[in-house]
């Protein structure tokens, strides 16, 4: 089990950026991690007062990154990755904030190279789905580079 100050040493997210509190299990395969910051009214992402459910997709872009970072641990240091797209997203409620407690949010590998990767993930909160979908990683920002015209 990681906590939050193991979590923000090892992803670029800080202070109140760094979304998670703890790394509960994880696997070459899947991660799972506990987050309080929804409940939190200085989180960064909230507008208008309120925290909005597709802001989960931070939340779980967030544990990709620390999974990433944890399978690198023997092999130097991370790279940095990019979400590239989110297919699939299902928005089960409006917003996060109004949900006591933690959140559960997951993280599965469901296939990649030494370039892409793509999880699917899910937010969770007392055993109920609030969002899901499956997110494409690009672990090399030279792989972005714009085509000539």
């Amino acid at each position: 089990m990681l906590d939050r100050a193991a979590i923000a040493a090892r992803i670029p997210h800080q202070g109140t950026m760094c979304l998670l509190d703890a790394v509960v299990g994880w696997s070459v395969d899947h991660i799972a991690c506990r987050a309080n910051s929804h409940t939190d009214p200085a989180n960064p992402l909230r507008a208008d007062g309120r925290l909005g459910a597709a802001a989960g997709i931070e939340y779980a872009a967030q544990a990709m990154a620390v999974h990433g970072a944890l399978l690198a641990a023997g092999d130097g240091p991370p790279r940095q990755g990019y979400l590239t797209s989110v297919r699939g997203l299902e928005l089960h409620v409006a917003r996060l904030d109004d949900r006591p407690g933690h959140l559960d949010v997951r993280a599965e590998r469901l296939s990649g190279d030494a370039g892409h990767i793509l999880y699917q993930f899910s937010v969770e909160h007392d055993g109920r789905c609030l969002l899901a979908g499956r997110a494409a990683v690009v672990l090399d920002a030279s792989v972005l580079q714009e085509t000539p015209r």
